[in-house]
């Protein structure tokens, strides 16, 4: 559950992302999990749903810390917060996220997702995706 004021908009990165709507302090909490308010599912759902759902859950779900068994889906705006290797945040105590340095208004609230899911990767960008499909001849999106 994000703890700190934030907007959704265009990245940079990829897509949406997260970015902070004041400025956020080096070693504030940011964000913090909420079993309560955070959606766990069971991981084993992933393969009974539509290919949609699939692409869904792969794109903004990651294994619950303390369950494996479990799938987190964050229901606010932490759901779009973008992976690099260079963050402004830290995620390694996995139940909570702490900025790593002064970030300012407006600036994208970028975190490593490896540091609370060490089995990700990258998905291709979706992004660069549509641009190529875009630019086909026929105009059409395959």
């Amino acid at each position: 559950m994000m703890l700190v004021p934030t907007f959704v908009a265009a990245s940079d990165v990829e897509g949406v992302g997260v970015f902070a709507a004041e400025p956020i302090k080096n070693g504030a909490l940011i964000w913090r999990y909420e079993p309560d308010f955070d959606r766990l599912v069971p991981a084993s759902w992933l393969n009974d749903q539509t290919p949609m759902m699939q692409d869904f859950l792969r794109k903004y779900a990651y294994p619950a810390h303390d369950r494996p068994d479990m799938l987190v889906i964050e229901i606010d705006n932490g759901r779009f917060m973008n992976h690099t290797l260079e963050p402004n945040t830290d995620f390694t105590k996995v139940v909570e996220g702490y900025a790593i340095r002064d970030i300012r208004a407006g600036e994208e609230l970028l975190c490593n997702y490896h540091e609370f899911d060490p089995e990700f990767t990258l998905l291709p960008s979706l992004v660069a995706s549509f641009s190529v499909q875009a630019a086909k001849p026929n105009g059409h999106i395959a």
